[in-house]
């Protein structure tokens, strides 16, 4: 039986190591490897695929030797579209690695849109941009609730642009107060809870509710992975304190809550919230698992999930969101082609899944097993 090659490690600050390339090719990023080798990706002419190219490079700027740090970062900056229209848009590709590249390529309003639209852009990359992008890039990241909600710093950022409309300005703010943000030294966050509320509103705001920061304080076991599940009367006291809570508070616990709170959560009936919830950096396969299980998803949560490339490399993840019958169709037929023949055996049988699903199994089982012309 044989093992695995260990995976080089990453070199010295560089946020992950080369897992995610394939085993042949991750000595072009190790830092023991000859320079010549490393000078190859470098210069982008390792045959990777487009997101292994941007992961390698980024890795390559952290490299001890400087000469490839700068050739590493001079590629990057002139990738062809080829590479940039494909890979700035992949989710899977790794967050720093997305954050670094929107940094670089924000002068080019056609590839930061991409990256702003890529839901696994880091928040903090996206409020650098927002301060000082063109109008039309603004307009995109103000329409990011769930980021507006999830990252302060993107209202404030977007409050000092001077290519953001005064109405997408109005526009923002009016939705941050409504949301629960408050941002006192943000005079537009004023303004907008002065339109909405009044004059007293300024001087007397409506009470907010409890802020995660609360509720992690006041249950500290929410903020640790590895706590022990809540006692029933302890977890129904959580339960009323998130129902207090704003939206913007909400989503903030979501992303820093652990599984106990993002299980409370994933059921709020606002989208946002639920969104942030399976969009959480914490959150694991069980839970996704449960959610692609649960026919009262939200249905947003579901396309996240089933346009996930990881995820649905798992395979009950993959047969529980077949049996889904808020999956659409199409997604269903894609993933049936790749279940085992015991699987939709199984489906074909089961009069819980849609009927659909399980007419389109039976058809596939019938296709498996029908006698070949040579045979007969």
């Amino acid at each position: 039986m044989t093992t695995a090659a260990p995976v080089p490690p990453a070199p010295a600050g560089c946020p992950f190591n080369s897992e995610f390339l394939p085993p042949n090719m991750r000595k072009h990023v190790d830092p023991a490897a000859p320079v010549p080798l490393r000078m190859m990706a470098a210069k982008g002419l390792v045959p990777l695929s487009p997101s292994d190219m941007l992961g390698a490079l980024y890795m390559l700027t952290y490299d001890a030797e400087q000469n490839i740090r700068d050739t590493a970062a001079k590629t990057a900056s002139g990738l062809p579209d080829r590479i940039l229209g494909s890979a700035l848009r992949d989710e899977g590709v790794q967050a720093p690695v997305l954050g670094w590249f929107l940094g670089l390529l924000k002068g080019n309003d056609t590839y930061a849109e991409m990256l702003v639209l890529n839901a696994t852009t880091p928040d903090e990359a996206v409020a650098d941009v927002a301060a000082g992008c063109s109008a039309k890039l603004a307009e995109i990241i103000g329409q990011n609730q769930l980021r507006v909600l999830r990252h302060e710093d993107i209202v404030r950022k977007l409050c000092t642009n001077p290519n953001a409309g005064q109405a997408l300005i109005d526009s923002v703010c009016d939705f941050a107060v409504r949301s629960g943000l408050t941002l006192a030294d943000v005079p537009q966050m004023q303004a907008a809870r002065v339109r909405l509320f009044g004059p007293q509103a300024v001087q007397a705001p409506p009470d907010p509710g409890p802020t995660a920061e609360q509720v992690l304080q006041d249950f500290k076991e929410v903020a640790e992975e590895s706590a022990a599940p809540m006692e029933e009367g302890k977890r129904l006291n959580l339960t009323q304190r998130i129902m207090k809570m704003s939206i913007a508070e909400k989503i903030k616990l979501a992303t820093l809550g652990n599984k106990e709170a993002r299980t409370l959560l994933i059921r709020d009936s606002n989208k946002l919230v639920c969104t942030a919830v399976i969009r959480s950096p914490r959150i694991t396969d069980g839970e996704v698992l449960a959610t692609a299980s649960n026919r009262a998803a939200n249905e947003e949560v579901l396309r996240i999930v089933y346009n996930n490339r990881e995820w649905t490399k798992n395979q009950k993840i993959k047969l529980a969101l077949v049996k889904n019958p808020k999956v659409p169709l199409t997604v269903v037929m894609k993933f049936l082609s790749g279940l085992r023949d015991t699987e939709l055996k199984d489906l074909a049988r089961d009069r819980n899944v849609p009927s659909g699903v399980a007419t389109f199994a039976k058809k596939l089982v019938e296709k498996k097993t029908a006698p070949k012309k040579e045979d007969k």
